[in-house]
């Protein structure tokens, strides 16, 4: 038995948008893990991530034909389910007798719009290693928890898998099935190549109606720091590694993990540097410094209003008052900040984008990141602006951070777009800004790497 597993591309991201200039390309580290979990278990695997190879559909007919695969697994997220369905659609039509499965962030929350396609056999929902690997092993559908298929012409839908609670008994993702010398973190978001993307934990505690927290559940579950240093060492051994950006969505939620992290890293005198991303309210000063001395050089904080009504609204559970000390603390600490905000959330005005904009600049953090609010299907915002007819955009290619696809009552999607790229031209191209940053480039590479974050945010605000 063999299966491939396949990053599909995203769609097409709109002129003017952030994503479209700034050029980073991450692995679908979620295929990697279903894939170690596999070859743990006796089974053949590939992964095309068509993000980075240039395959033509064609060609990944031959592919698979040549290699006898019996399964095609693709996962997904909300902008790349279009394309994700396109693949399955054509690859179905040469090989009928192919199984495709398909899985990740929208198939999991949107599944009998995926599954009522014929060329789709199953959905695995959530958590893809263990219901994948019953699948591939012949059991019987039926009785394969977070499965759903299709049975007489119904769709059956099991009941939910429970989250693995154990993350440590995982094997780490199968990177060697990955092109890696193709990949590289946003820029400006490392200072080292090459560099790898990792998380340390499943699961977010913040209840933020932006957010989904069906894949990987609202209770949060960590590896020990034992475990992720295992696997930084072994990024270094295999694959040279000098950075790793850490994709947890609150990195340092569980404090003592991380400064046992931080402990090993020192003691084992383990050379990298990293990034991460938190919360305001999961900082402290004395953590900051923990973190500097074993190589953290930047951190992104989502603040994304600075308006307390909307911050009510989408159920950002921070304190504005805080901010700017958890700023500050950063700061001394010598650690890189970045900062990221939205426009367009239930509430927002002309005037709270405004005030966003001058908050945003008054914190003087080094990266400032804006992006449009988008409700991806799964959180409790798609469904409030579905069930307040808000919700006007249903082609899944537009939910690429830089479109509106609401239409609220406070504010025209027109004055949306505007202060989306007013922002950037307004926080970037400052003279203060400059010197700010120019005063803290110390090489070479460092100045190229600023170079291109200013051309990617003028072909952001301009375009």
């Amino acid at each position: 038995m063999s299966i491939l597993l396949i990053d599909p591309p995203r769609g097409i991201i709109s002129k003017g948008t952030l994503w479209r200039t700034v050029k980073r390309k991450l692995p679908a580290l979620g295929l990697a893990y279903i894939a170690a979990y596999l070859e743990k278990n006796g089974f053949a695997v590939s992964i095309i991530d068509m993000n980075v190879e240039e395959i033509e559909l064609q060609r990944l007919a031959e592919i698979i034909e040549a290699n006898k695969y019996q399964f095609l697994g693709i996962t997904a997220t909300t902008v790349q389910i279009n394309s994700a369905l396109h693949i399955a659609q054509e690859i179905k039509k040469v090989l009928p007798e192919l199984k495709i499965v398909m899985g990740g962030p929208h198939p999991s929350v949107m599944t009998d719009e995926i599954l009522v396609n014929t060329f789709v056999d199953y959905v695995v929902r959530g958590e893809g290693e263990l219901t994948m690997l019953e699948l591939v092993k012949g059991d019987d559908p039926q009785n394969i928890l977070g499965l759903s298929f299709k049975r007489n012409g119904n769709l059956v839908h099991n009941h939910s898998r429970p989250f693995i609670e154990d993350l440590d008994k995982m094997p780490f993702p199968a990177r060697h099935l990955l092109p890696m010398d193709k990949y590289s973190p946003t820029p400006g978001n490392y200072l080292r190549l090459p560099a790898a993307s990792m998380i340390t934990s499943r699961g977010c505690p913040g209840r933020c109606t932006f957010c989904n927290t069906d894949m990987f559940g609202k209770t949060i579950r960590f590896r020990t720091a034992k475990n992720i240093s295992e696997e930084i060492t072994t990024l270094i051994k295999d694959y040279k590694i000098k950075e790793v950006s850490f994709y947890d969505d609150t990195f340092s939620v569980n404090k003592k993990n991380i400064q046992e992290l931080c402990s090993i890293i020192l003691r084992d005198n383990i050379d990298i540097t990293w990034s991460c991303m938190s919360r305001i309210d999961c900082m402290d000063p004395n953590l900051l410094k923990q973190m500097k001395k074993p190589g953290c050089h930047s951190i992104c904080y989502g603040i994304e209003s600075a308006d307390r009504e909307i911050l009510e609204n989408i159920n950002k559970r921070i304190s504005l008052d805080r901010v700017q000390e958890v700023l500050n603390w950063t700061k001394e600490a010598k650690i890189q900040v970045r900062v990221s905000f939205m426009f367009g959330n239930p509430g927002e005005t002309q005037s709270t984008m405004e005030k966003t904009i001058r908050y945003a600049i008054s914190l003087e953090p080094d990266i400032f990141i804006f992006n449009i609010t988008t409700p991806f299907p799964g959180t409790a915002m798609f469904d409030w602006a579905k069930n307040n007819n808000y919700l006007k955009v249903f082609n899944w290619d537009d939910y690429d951070l830089g479109k509106v696809v609401m239409e609220l009552p406070t504010v025209d999607p027109e004055l949306i777009k505007k202060y989306y790229k007013l922002a950037y031209r307004s926080c970037y191209f400052r003279l203060g800004y400059f010197r700010q940053r120019l005063s803290k480039i110390r090489s070479f590479s460092a100045l190229m790497m600023h170079i291109r974050i200013f051309k990617d945010m003028l072909l952001s605000s301009i375009q």
